[in-house]
């Protein structure tokens, strides 16, 4: 009994702060939202003087940058009708950019603790500063968004043919309001703090309030619209659950202690696509002894190979519906399957795993 109690006590202490501090980056993420800083960056975007695949080259790196500092499920939730936005300004196919930004949320959350919620689990306990994580994992992260940018452009490279102009207009200005100033200051916070998880609610929580005071109680509702509780909710239970179970013996993986670093990065993906990779984090990073790098490196550009990989997966697919586009699941993972072994045989060569 008490040993159960323990165990219920360990998986709530490795799963609350991750699934706290996403919940205060969605809410930084409404704020920037609201101030027009993503509609700022299409409206520059749409302006570039050059062809259909520098247009998509520059999307993806937007993507990369937000997913870095907002976390990948902000990225998904916000930059999928701006990239949707640029490719219908621009009179281009709507596929690679659609597709493109989701395939970079995934394999660019490698560079912060923040910028996915995986990179939490994992290194639930160790409170590591973030630039001390950023340090370790830039090669790795660089060569992921590197690889898997180049294979969305590849893939649609037919698309890309296309000459399109440059959209003509005035670019949108870029507003210093709580939005880029709940950005600024969380980067900060997750390159200083081993946990961040508690500061960044909480500022997201004190902008969310000074956004409230002068626009009124509809900026509440658009923040709790924004975390998505019933789905954030059913993954932190699952997570708690498998959490226990793993540290109870009831699910062995003791048998990858002794697997190498290739082998735990692939396992690591497998598991992301059949259970999400946030509890396929919970689980695994329960057992102990990993490769903590492979690991990180799977369950992050793993869920690129199926739709089931990752919350912001399905923050994605919410998006772009209500975008006007029609996703397809086929269509991703026959994107997924060349991009996702890419990336992560990328990322290992240059985390010097192999």
């Amino acid at each position: 009994m008490l040993l159960g109690i323990a165990h219920a006590s360990e998986a709530l202490e490795q799963a609350w702060p991750p699934f706290v501090l996403v919940a205060g980056l969605l809410l930084l993420g409404e704020l920037a939202g609201a101030d027009g800083l993503f509609e700022a960056a299409a409206s520059h975007l749409v302006r570039i003087p050059a062809g259909p695949a520098v247009t998509l080259i520059a999307s993806l790196g937007l993507v990369a940058l937000v997913t870095a500092v907002l976390n990948l499920d902000t990225s998904a939730v916000f930059l999928t009708p701006v990239l949707i936005a640029v490719a219908r300004r621009r009179g281009l196919a709507e596929a690679p950019f659609l597709y493109g930004a989701v395939f970079m949320a995934n394999a660019s959350s490698l560079f912060l603790p923040g910028s996915n919620l995986t990179n939490l689990l994992v290194l639930s306990g160790r409170h590591r500063s973030g630039l001390a994580f950023l340090i370790e994992m830039l090669p790795a992260a660089l060569a992921a968004t590197a690889v898997t940018a180049a294979g969305v452009v590849a893939i649609h490279r037919r698309a890309l043919t296309a000459l399109a102009p440059a959209h003509g207009g005035t670019p949108l200005p870029v507003r210093a309001g709580p939005g880029l100033l709940g950005a600024v200051l969380a980067a900060a916070l997750m390159l200083a703090l081993g946990n961040p998880a508690l500061p960044v609610f909480a500022l997201a929580l004190a902008l969310l309030a000074w956004r409230a005071s002068r626009s009124g109680a509809a900026a509440l509702r658009d923040g709790l619209r924004a975390l998505g509780l019933p789905v954030l909710g059913s993954l932190f239970l699952l997570s708690v659950g498998l959490g226990i179970a793993a540290r109870s013996g009831l699910i062995p993986l003791g048998w990858l202690r002794s697997a190498g670093e290739p082998a735990t990065a692939g396992v690591a993906a497998v598991a992301s696509v059949a259970v999400n990779n946030l509890p396929a984090a919970v689980l695994m990073s329960s057992t102990g002894g990993l490769h903590p790098q492979a690991l990180l490196i799977g369950l992050n550009a793993g869920p690129n190979l199926a739709v089931t990989g990752s919350l912001a997966v399905l923050l994605w697919w919410r998006a772009a519906r209500a975008a006007g586009t029609r996703p397809s699941a086929l269509a991703y993972s026959r994107q997924g399957v060349l991009l996702a072994p890419a990336a992560i045989l990328a990322a290992l060569l240059a985390a010097g795993l192999l």
